[in-house]
């Protein structure tokens, strides 16, 4: 005999009919985008006012370059060793299921742009949660190959923005490199090893970015910000760290608006996303014709 099935038909109709209520679903939503607003606003303060918070900020950023300053702020806050992100989709698509009873970690996602009051043109944004590699069932495998450190630094050192001379010395001898502003090229010391090499190029190949489009360049208002950037793209590339120290945050960073400091760390990113997107654009140029010559 065959069964019947109408009370499930029913059931879903009875839920089907129930009224959905969009305002309380909207302020549902209001009330989410605001706590983790609250909670960025919150990281950000600590950041700008704790060397050692700060560093943890750039570890994450150095980690997920391609997220923005908001997002890495709030990975920070809720899970700052965190390694690879997917939302509950991401890992379903590559079979990974998650573990039971894991909180998800928020971040915001861009949505419909909107005109404003003024006529300007802003974008909502939304929750999003996302979870860690380690939240998974997922086998811990190796990590990812790293480059070879000799075609890391071909990579830095092509393509630059600015024109590179070697020299036997360097006026301040505590210097490996050296950007000049008058000149617009930098001036890299001859004998030094990879690890110095990459840590000092990379600062001035910052400061020669950031000099872009400016006529009169001042290096002490950009030092920070130059030196954030070297130590974001060390960490990215595997390089030494130790030398590196944060506990002097620039004066008044701590006193700044949340927004504000947001800006300056986004000026950062944008000039460390700018160095390592050329320098991968290379060593996967590299890579191709390496695979390429292989299958010859």
């Amino acid at each position: 005999m065959e069964r019947n099935y109408d009370d499930i038909l029913m059931t879903a109709e009875q839920e089907s009919n129930q009224s959905f209520d969009v305002e309380a679903w909207a302020e549902k939503k209001k009330a989410e985008r605001e706590e983790v607003y609250a909670l960025l606003d919150k990281v950000t303060g600590e950041v700008s006012a704790d060397g050692g918070k700060y560093q943890q900020y750039l570890d994450v950023q150095s980690r997920f370059h391609h997220y923005s300053v908001g997002n890495a702020l709030l990975i920070m806050a809720q899970m700052p060793k965190a390694t690879k992100l997917k939302d509950f989709d991401g890992w379903k698509e590559n079979r990974v299921s998650l573990q039971r009873n894991q909180k998800g970690i928020r971040i915001l996602e861009p949505g419909d742009e909107y005109e404003r009051e003024d006529g300007t043109i802003g974008t909502s944004y939304h929750v999003k949660k996302v979870f860690d590699i380690s939240q998974t069932r997922a086998k811990r495998g190796l990590e990812n190959e790293r480059p070879d450190e000799r075609n890391v630094l071909m990579a830095l050192l092509s393509r630059t923005p600015v024109p590179l001379q070697t020299v036997e010395q360097l006026d301040n001898p505590g210097m490996g490199a050296l950007f000049d502003a008058k000149e617009n090229k930098i001036y890299v010391k001859k004998g030094m090893g990879a690890a110095d090499i990459f840590r000092s190029v990379t600062q001035e190949l910052a400061h020669a970015e950031l000099a872009l489009g400016m006529e009169n360049y001042n290096r002490a208002d950009n030092a920070f910000r130059a030196y954030s950037v070297s130590y974001m793209l060390c960490k990215q590339y595997g390089f030494p760290t130790e030398q590196f120290s944060f506990d002097n945050l620039p004066r008044g960073f701590a006193e700044a608006e949340p927004q504000d400091i947001r800006a300056e760390l986004g000026v950062m990113r944008d000039v460390t996303d700018s160095i390592s997107g050329r320098m991968a654009r290379v060593l996967n140029q590299e890579r191709n014709q390496r695979s390429a010559e292989q299958v010859r």
